[in-house]
Parts: C-alpha cells; structure tokens; sequence
C-alpha cells in the first residue's frame, strides 16, 4: 500500500462542493472535496480521515454519502496528550488494522509495522539533514524548494524518496549558498502545502529558513520510537504525545510555544509570518496566544489570513514588504 495524503494542488474552484459546504467553512475540504466530486481522488482505493476539527469531519459526512471509495474510515483523535489518551488511541489504530486486513486481504503483522516504522523515520531524519543545512548563514535551499520536498514525502514511495534525498543532500553539500536576502523568516500555520506561496515571500527579498506546519517541520522533528516493542503503542505515542502538536491539542500549547522558540533562535530568525486559513477557528485561538508570546519575546511577528489557494499576490507582496521594513531590512 502506499500512502498518499489528501490535498487539493491544482484545484481551481469548489464550483461543486460550495452545495455541501457553506461560505464559513475554511476552504482547504471545499477544495479539496470539489476534487472528489471531480473525480480527481477516483485512483485511491481507501481514504481514512480523523475528526481533526468540524470542517474536516464534514468532509467524512459527505465523503460517504457522494462518493463510492469502496473503503472510508474516520478515526476519534483526542484532544489532550497524556498516557489514557495515548492508550485510546492505539485501540484506534488496532481498529483501523483489522478493518484494513479484512476488507484488503492482506496481513499487518507487527514486523511489517516495525518495518515501515524503521523507513518512515529514516525519512525524518534525511529531511531534518536538510533543515540543519537552512541553519546555515548562507543556506543552499530556499524555503520555497524545501516545502517541495516536505510535500512530496507525503505522495511517493519512501524508499524512492529515501534515495532522492540522499543524492539531494548530496549535492547540496557542495553547492553554494544564498546570499542575496535580506531577513530570515519563519512561517507558522496549519495547511500550507503550495511552494508558490513561499516563493512571492522570498521575492520580496526574504528567505524561509524555518517552519511549523503541517507539511514541513511538524512531520519529520521527531522518530516513532523504534524500541518500543508494540508498533501500534509506538505509533499512538509518536501522535498522540511526542511530535510537536497541532493547534487542536488544546493541552499542548506551551510545548508549541518552546517550539517555536527553540526554532527562532536555532535558526536565527528575524522575523516570523503566521499564516492562518480563513475561518479557521482553530487556528485563530492559536494566534491569539502567539501574538501574546512573541510581544513577551520582543520578536516580529506578522498575522496573515490566506484562503487554500494562492490569491491575493499583491497584497501579499505589500504586506511583505511593509514588514520587512519594520525589521529594518
């Protein structure tokens, strides 16, 4: 089986989905459930969500009852971090097992599971080697290009994957690094899987060097823990309670917030872009909080609304521009 994780890349309306969504939902499943209405998603041959928050449960509502993929799931993910949590949610997983094994005729073992395991997270820790080369003062990736890959590790083999960033890293070793910005910036947010947004950002003069979102650092910061002997214990506590969280873990905000510190000074940031999705309430409770930490910081923070597509570029752009100014760069 290969995983491939829902997005809606190309997507050029919700034409289609705006009947069964209404003009407050965040536009990530309107467009995303336009394309299945398409028949974009028509190759997958299961699909399993989790009640991550009501717009994306709507998406489950109406996936079964318009579409005919012959096998749909939606997992239960808690909202708290601690061990009765981490415990629920590995009956979870056993769930999902049992209903993948009968309804594909295959066999989950736990060796298989310690397999994949042990490649996932040989892809963590290639795509961290390329977040230690953006520490750099003169990184040889742009943000841009970086969340091209985080995004591709999401939709291919990882054993090819595996290879192509071994070659990348490779040749990155010898390249020559960027030298023509004028601040480094951090991006903060939730769904942000198109590189082209980044790129008005670094045509403004500056450069990506770190991130916490859904695509980039959040998926690949820490390793399911390989030496704990259940795989579905291992896999519950790597989601549950060890990678950095998203908003909806309401517990877990000042792990999020030590993150995002961590990183600011990690990767010498000037200043940091939080980009949350239109009408994502979320979200928005989220960047509540961070406008009150970073002024305790002392650090530049700029609060962007964004719809899932790319628009807006010349607002974007002057807003970029503006603050950059304010940092003196």
């Amino acid at each position: 089986m290969l995983g491939f994780r829902i997005r809606a890349t190309g997507s050029q309306g919700t034409e289609l989905s705006d009947s069964f969504f209404s003009t407050i939902n965040c536009t990530f499943p309107r467009h995303a459930f336009n394309m299945a209405l398409k028949g974009e998603f028509d190759f997958i041959d299961g699909l399993v969500l989790f009640n991550s928050c009501d717009h994306i449960r709507r998406v489950y509502d109406h996936w079964i009852r318009q579409m005919e993929t012959p096998f749909v799931k939606i997992l239960s993910l808690p909202k708290k971090a601690e061990q009765a949590q981490v415990e629920w949610f590995r009956e979870e997983l056993a769930i999902l097992r049992d209903d993948m094994q009968n309804h594909f005729g295959v066999q989950i073992t736990d060796e298989k599971l310690r397999q994949a395991i042990k490649l996932h997270n040989e892809t963590r820790r290639l795509m961290r080697q390329l977040y230690e080369l953006r520490k750099a003062d003169n990184p040889p990736i742009t943000g841009a290009q970086t969340l091209a890959i985080t995004v591709a590790s999401t939709a291919m083999p990882p054993e090819r994957f595996n290879q192509l960033m071994k070659e990348l890293l490779n040749d990155l070793g010898n390249a020559e690094g960027i030298t023509d910005y004028q601040a480094r910036l951090m991006i903060l947010g939730r769904e942000l899987d198109n590189p082209g947004y980044l790129q008005v950002i670094e045509d403004q003069g500056a450069l990506v060097v770190a991130d916490s979102l859904c695509f980039g650092s959040r998926i690949l910061w820490k390793d399911v823990d390989e030496s704990i002997d259940d795989p579905l214990a291992a896999l519950a506590q790597y989601q549950i309670a060890e990678r950095p969280s998203c908003a909806r873990m309401f517990s877990e905000y000042d792990k999020r917030a030590d993150y995002v510190r961590q990183m600011l000074s990690d990767f010498n940031v000037d200043g940091t872009i939080y980009s949350r999705m239109a009408f994502c309430e979320v979200w928005g409770f989220e960047e509540y909080s961070m406008i009150n930490d970073f002024k305790e910081w002392d650090k530049p923070l700029l609060c962007l609304d964004r719809e899932y597509t790319l628009s807006g570029v010349g607002q974007l752009r002057t807003r970029i521009q503006a603050f950059l100014e304010t940092m003196g760069k």
